[in-house]
């Protein structure tokens, strides 16, 4: 693993140019639906209206993440690794999300994702060319260990792991980029210069300097990526 950077006020440049690093958030931004990677695992297990009342329960009555994902872990108790990838594979994605990292590979510049769900999930995006990513910890497949609900992210844990991968790759948090549609973005939001809200609820009203409403991320990212080069 890389090790922290030295210089983390400066930021890498590359000729005359700050490196930038792109945000990305995974349920209702890389993937349609606000709980995306919840629903496919659920589908994979036959829970599906169990998972939909509990997202619910979260959307409206406020229901912590760690409690989310305490319930949910109830629920998923015989899930398997196939099981996980076979809830990847069916995830509606939006289009383009390769071509998208493999150009910010190419120009020099980082992606990473940062989502609340699950990291066993999560993970599975590093093939697909990002630089980093970072979910809720969960316990190893199969399940024998509770959730730890210390390791399970919130909107401030969004920001903190911001600052960290900034301090890994040497780049300022004014030279990021956030992608993201709901109120678990609304902290990073307002913690960097540019935000495009992708297929975005009311949470971001007035926080993004781009909206973007479609199934394809070159689209999206074509409303920031422009002004970088």
């Amino acid at each position: 693993m890389d090790s922290p950077g030295k210089h983390i006020g400066e930021g890498t440049r590359d000729g005359d140019r700050a490196r930038t690093l792109y945000l990305f958030d995974l349920d209702g931004t890389l993937i349609r639906g606000s709980a995306a990677a919840a629903v496919e695992i659920s589908r994979q297990l036959g829970v599906s209206a169990e998972i939909a009342a509990l997202e619910r329960e979260f959307q409206a009555a406020g229901l912590a993440p760690h409690e989310f994902a305490v319930r949910a872990r109830e629920l998923w108790a015989e899930l398997t690794a196939a099981q996980v990838e076979a809830a990847f594979e069916g995830a509606p994605w939006l289009a383009g999300i390769r071509d998208v990292w493999d150009g910010i590979r190419a120009r020099g510049d980082y992606c990473a994702v940062i989502s609340l769900s699950p990291d066993f999930f999560v993970r599975l995006l590093l093939p697909w060319g990002a630089h980093a990513t970072h979910g809720s910890r969960w316990p190893a497949l199969p399940f024998t260990q509770p959730v730890d609900r210390a390791g399970i992210l919130d909107t401030a844990a969004k920001v903190r792991i911001a600052r960290e991968l900034c301090a890994r790759f040497e780049v300022r948090l004014d030279d990021c980029v956030a992608f993201g549609d709901s109120l678990s973005d609304a902290a990073i939001f307002a913690s960097v210069p540019r935000a495009v809200a992708v297929n975005a609820d009311h949470h971001l009203t007035g926080l993004a300097s781009h909206t973007y409403t479609g199934g394809d991320l070159r689209e999206a990212f074509a409303l920031v990526g422009r002004e970088r080069t």
